[in-house]
């Protein structure tokens, strides 16, 4: 199909040129590639008794395995959302903020990971991307996504609502890559915040649509991920492992249904 006339001579919003892009196939730029989203909460937060072990596994698993390593923002990030929130400071001022706090998230995996080589790419240098996967089969960036001052207004309040857990979704869909894993400090997604309610019962796969209905309380990836998922291309499932439990992630990047599989 020949969009190129369709782009040159009719609006971008016209239903016929939505319609033809929507149609035409898309090349996966990293279709080997799995990007695997560190919690900064669940994980960076906790110290090294967390994060030195979670490390080692990813880099052992670059021998087998190509990976984009995605950041969160973690306590500091939820520190800064309520003091700027109490300043009335708008969603794009928050949503550069949490930018700031995945970044720095990023930088110190980077520094820990710099004698394996792997590096930290920066937002505005991602085209380098497969450079770096080509030689190190690695790269951490900050999860935050690129929206920053035109962060889209959430229903209520200000809190942006693409975070990182989004972040790290979008880079997966956007270069087509082979998965998605979170990785949190529970086993997965359950009926409940399993950390304030015993009664809590583990979900291993359930789809966006059969999760949306259930309206539950308290979820343990980002609402965002699921409504970009209800069109997403190329990821259709994301898998949701415990980083604090050895050998978890290694298990779910060699194919094995380990937490919680979320489908499209």
């Amino acid at each position: 199909m020949n969009l190129a006339p369709l782009l040159t001579s009719g609006s971008l919003d016209d239903p016929e040129v939505l319609a033809a892009v929507a149609a035409a196939p898309e090349e996966r730029l990293l279709p080997d590639v799995t990007v695997v989203k560190v919690g900064g909460q669940s994980l960076v937060d906790r110290g090294r008794a967390a994060v030195f072990p979670l490390l080692e596994e990813i880099v052992a698993a670059t021998a087998d395995h190509r990976l984009l390593i995605g950041t969160g923002g973690g306590t500091r990030a939820r520190h800064a959302y309520a003091l700027a929130a109490g300043l009335g400071l708008p969603t794009g001022v928050l949503s550069d903020i949490g930018s700031s706090v995945a970044g720095q998230n990023a930088a110190m995996l980077g520094y820990l990971l710099a004698k394996h080589g792997i590096p930290v790419v920066e937002p505005h240098a991602l085209a380098s991307l497969p450079l770096h996967l080509a030689e190190v089969r690695a790269a951490v960036f900050a999860g935050m996504p690129p929206y920053d001052m035109w962060q889209r207004v959430p229903d209520a309040g200000v809190i942006p609502p693409y975070r990182t857990d989004a972040g790290c979704y979008l880079v997966a869909e956007t270069y087509g890559c082979a998965g998605m894993i979170y990785v949190k400090d529970e086993d997965g997604l359950y009926t409940a915040n399993p950390k304030n309610d015993p009664s809590a019962e583990l979900i291993p796969e359930i789809s966006v649509d059969e999760l949306l209905a259930r309206d539950l309380p308290d979820l343990v990836v980002e609402p965002g991920v699921l409504e970009l998922m209800r069109s997403a291309r190329h990821v259709r499932h994301v898998q949701v492992v415990n980083g604090l439990r050895p050998g978890a992630l290694t298990r779910a990047l060699a194919g094995e249904h380990v937490g919680t599989l979320i489908t499209a």
